[in-house]
């Protein structure tokens, strides 16, 4: 009887260890696209040009683009690849809590971060900029904004970065989301938005002929692929996937079919920056 017992327990033990709890844990994001040929990627679903959900609950924009090129390259197929909406809050504690295998989201890389985090990149090397109605030609920098009226959304740094920097007599207006700055831009109750570049550059494309970004960025946010802190293989493996993106014109398609309509000006892939 006992012995019967022992087996039962024994067998309980060995079906728990294989199912892994639910979700095996794997030493490198290299190992689990390897053997088990699927991943979990965190992006953005409110970005148009860069991560957004689509009606029919698909992704779509230049990050989805990075992500499933770094993810064939590992050997998992788009098909393969379950997206998980993340925002700028809980990036860090999705990958370090394994609810992800890697972020793609406009994630600037910072010294900070890299304590949690490693980071494949930068992909993208972003600035901060205007967007402003296309008709507007008054609205040329930041400087020009004194006495304007600039959305941003709320707990954001870079509306008070104009304000302190470049026009103090600017009139900040905050908005939970971009998409809501823009409808008000649109309806010219405000005159312009500031957030990164190329993020302005999806908002644009979304309203191709309304809205323009300015084209003048003051300051530098270079975006990087979150992945598990220490991954060392996986952060080589990632850099080796993007250098190949790079160079084989796919990151510059990619971005083209993704902002390009908006007139942003496209530029040069950047440099990796390995450690």
């Amino acid at each position: 009887m006992f012995g019967r017992s022992l087996y039962a327990v024994f067998a309980v033990v060995t079906l728990a260890t294989a199912c892994g709890g639910g979700q095996e844990s794997y030493a490198s994001i290299v190992d689990k696209a390897k053997n088990a040929k699927k991943l979990v990627i965190g992006v953005k679903a409110d970005q148009p040009g860069l991560g957004l959900r689509t009606p029919n609950g698909d992704f779509s924009g230049f990050d989805i683009e990075v992500a499933t090129y770094v993810a064939k390259q590992l050997g998992v197929e788009a098909k393969d690849i379950t997206w998980k909406e993340t925002v700028s809050a809980n990036r860090e504690a999705f990958i370090e809590q394994g609810q992800v295998d890697m972020v793609v989201a406009t994630y600037s890389i910072t010294d900070a971060r890299k304590q949690k985090v490693s980071f494949a990149g930068p992909y993208f090397v972003a600035g901060q900029d205007l967007l402003v109605r296309a008709a507007d030609a008054a609205l040329t920098g930041p400087e020009a904004l004194n006495g304007k009226k600039l959305c941003s959304v709320a707990g954001s740094t870079p509306a008070q970065k104009v304000k302190a920097e470049y026009a103090k007599e600017v009139q900040l207006q905050e908005e939970r989301t971009y998409s809501a700055c823009v409808d008000r831009v649109l309806g010219g109750q405000l005159d312009a938005i500031t957030t990164d570049d190329v993020i302005l550059a999806g908002y644009a494309a979304q309203h191709t002929g309304k809205l323009k970004v300015v084209g003048k960025p003051f300051s530098t946010e270079k975006y990087g692929i979150g992945l598990k802190k220490d991954d060392t293989a996986g952060r080589k493996a990632v850099n080796d996937a993007l250098e190949k993106m790079f160079s084989d014109g796919s990151w510059t398609k990619a971005l083209q079919a993704s902002v390009g309509s908006s007139g942003f000006a496209l530029p040069q892939a950047p440099k990796l920056e390995r450690y």
